[in-house]
């Protein structure tokens, strides 16, 4: 008898602590918190970024031992697939990338090489667009654009 009161405390007292755990743990269908980061990669820093209304923000970002930025567009909210995109620009080698389409969390990870060189960038949510021209490239002002279609 004392080694079933053992063996059931123990047992109550590890469903006890599982339950408690799981209680605690994020549920599965959350999507994990989306940083710059995570979609361009560790070694990108944010240099810049742009808010999308209330629904999210464009980052622009930079690796300094390759010479490449990354733009990323991210949601605020995860959730149901909407249009979204992202796109970065270098007037000076005319070269870039883009990416658009429906997505759930972000758009991106878009890159173009970019040391030494002003960039044009920006990206989008559902109707609401935001362009930046002549971005990072010391005393030039940039030009910031925001408009709804």
């Amino acid at each position: 008898m004392r080694f079933s009161r053992s063996v059931l405390s123990v047992s109550t007292l590890a469903a006890l602590s599982v339950g408690a755990m799981t209680a605690l743990a994020a549920p599965a269908s959350a999507a994990p918190n989306t940083t710059p980061q995570k979609v361009c990669g560790s070694s990108y820093k944010t240099v810049n970024s742009a808010s999308v209304a209330s629904l999210g923000t464009v980052y622009l970002t930079y690796n300094s031992a390759n010479g490449r930025n990354c733009v990323t567009t991210i949601r605020n909210t995860p959730g149901t697939a909407m249009d979204m995109s992202a796109w970065v620009y270098v007037p000076d080698t005319e070269k870039g990338d883009q990416d658009g389409g429906q997505y759930t969390s972000y758009a991106g990870p878009t890159y173009v090489y970019g040391k030494g060189h002003c960039v044009d960038w920006g990206g989008s949510i559902d109707n609401v667009y935001v362009q930046v021209y002549g971005s990072n490239c010391g005393a030039l002002k940039e030009q910031r654009v925001t408009f709804t279609r």
